[in-house]
């Protein structure tokens, strides 16, 4: 049919023990047609048999290391070679912390050591798919998602075509860790923090009080205004460049009060001016803590005044 949208065609890779399986299970449920360690040389014939073209059915195909005939630096160009559909590569990652557990917890073998440690099987298991990280139109780190925000994010950016990117705004905590998800990273520490307000210490950036305390800034304003306004311009700029997936992260110090906030605000801004955006707080639920909050490299604590202060 002339003009008609091709279906969709979704390579599903990456790191061992990363949440393949819980993927393919979450687009199963969302009506796409999906296959788990299918030897590459039946790839065409797959998204091909039965006619799944010509039905318009969304195919996700999971390749990793233990696949028949996985060639990582090949991949991509038989992947995109298919006729008739949409390819696209997501390739999901993990910290190797992270799945060392994970395997640890579940007391697996890791497929590529099954008589050495996970450690090993991971290192080499990261070297085998480098080249496919490299060439995938999304990377997605599970590294902080629950199986059900996982699910979430998949809902979001598969469950039915879109116009424009799905954007997500998220908060976090400079001393948990960086977002591993983030394409952009705005630093709210330039605010007095609200966790040495006693009032406001076991509050979040989702109350107002906590909102009300941040806008108070001279600079918050017009931090705020400046980056609506780059995302405005910049929004419609990744999409055309097809980038399908932005992550907009802003961190604080433990991820509980600023960067809550920020996230909070900017999107309620992002939506009023019709962007379609989501939210999601990575530290949200962590206790307040001030071996957490007082971090500074001279040894001084952050008390409310100082633009180094953070939470």
């Amino acid at each position: 049919m002339t003009g008609a949208v091709l279906p969709r065609l979704l390579l599903v890779t990456g790191m061992s023990g990363a949440g393949k399986s819980t993927v393919l299970d979450a687009l199963e449920d969302m009506g796409w047609d999906c296959v788990d360690n299918l030897p590459v040389a039946l790839l065409t014939d797959f998204v091909h048999g039965e006619q799944k073209a010509a039905q318009r059915v969304p195919v996700a195909v999971g390749m990793d290391a233990r696949s028949r005939g996985f060639d990582a630096e090949r991949l991509p160009e038989i992947v995109r070679s298919v006729e008739g559909v949409r390819p696209e590569i997501l390739y999901i990652d993990c910290s190797g912390a992270e799945l060392s557990r994970r395997y640890d917890e579940t007391r697996r073998r890791h497929p590529l050591a099954q008589d050495r440690p996970a450690e090993d099987g991971i290192a080499r298991d990261r070297g085998m798919t480098a080249a496919l990280r490299a060439a995938a139109d999304s990377v997605l780190d599970t590294t902080d998602l629950t199986p059900s925000e996982l699910r979430d994010e998949l809902r979001r950016r598969y469950g039915e075509d879109r116009d424009h990117p799905v954007i997500t705004i998220t908060s976090f905590g400079f001393s948990r860790g960086m977002s591993r998800t983030a394409d952009l990273v705005f630093d709210m520490r330039f605010v007095p923090n609200p966790h040495w307000i006693d009032e406001l210490r076991p509050l979040t950036g989702i109350d107002r009080q906590v909102q009300d305390y941040c806008a108070a800034d001279p600079g918050w304003a017009g931090s705020m205004a400046t980056i609506e306004s780059l995302l405005a311009d910049l929004i419609p700029r990744y999409w055309a460049a097809g980038k399908t997936y932005l992550t907009v992260a802003f961190g604080c110090t433990g991820g509980r009060h600023r960067s809550v906030a920020a996230a909070v605000e900017m999107v309620e801004r992002l939506r009023e001016a019709g962007f379609p955006a989501n939210i999601r707080h990575r530290d949200l639920s962590s206790r307040p803590s001030d071996s957490v909050e007082d971090i500074r490299p001279d040894g001084s604590d952050n008390s409310p005044g100082t633009s180094e202060s953070g939470g």
